[in-house]
């Protein structure tokens, strides 16, 4: 394994503290040395707490904004049977792994008993005073930029709509890493 770090990327219902469950999990090799990333996971999932409320408001946000269904989860194999198989591939990255927004991914997977040995830095918050997007808020000076708005940032000659879905948005912000990382700003 050449230096390494992964990128890991869920698809969910809705946040956290609402009950929301993780429908998708992708997760990407970023090498840093030469920027080359491999997808590693890509697996749609289904939670024991998915129900049908999870497909309306307030929840099912995923359902209406990308192209994944709530047939193709009932389908999906079930969260708990995957997450030994998620757990080795976190650990067999020493270097560490991170994701965009970082304290979203990694509270939902560690509420599911998932544990990250090595927490990189999180992309979007080392993003925001870079991409200097003003904030709407007065009490700060930048907003924390969307995946979307950093990638066009750093890619303004390659135009990007996010899918929201997990592999390909882990894949995006993979790249976008790579470029913190080649500036400085992100260390392992």
């Amino acid at each position: 394994m050449a230096k390494e770090i992964l990128i890991i990327d869920i698809e969910t219902t809705n946040f956290l503290k609402e009950g929301g469950s993780i429908v998708e999990v992708g997760m990407v090799a970023l090498d840093l040395e030469s920027g080359v990333t491999k997808i590693i996971f890509d697996s749609l999932c289904r939670e024991k707490i998915l129900t049908g409320r999870h497909r309306e408001p307030p929840f099912g946000w995923i359902f209406k904004n990308s192209d994944l269904t709530v047939e193709e989860v009932r389908e999906a194999p079930d969260f708990d049977s995957l997450r030994a198989e998620i757990q080795s591939i976190i650990n067999a990255y020493p270097l560490g792994a991170t994701a965009y927004n970082r304290s979203f991914d990694f509270d939902f997977l560690e509420s599911r008993s998932l544990s990250f040995p090595k927490k990189l830095p999180c992309p979007m918050l080392l993003c925001t005073d870079i991409c200097k997007i003003p904030s709407p808020y007065r009490y700060k000076d930048y907003k924390w930029p969307k995946v979307e708005e950093a990638w066009d940032y750093f890619f303004p000659d390659h135009p990007y709509d996010e899918k929201h879905r997990g592999a390909d948005d882990a894949l995006h912000e993979a790249k976008i890493v790579y470029e913190l990382y080649k500036q400085g700003q992100f260390v392992v």
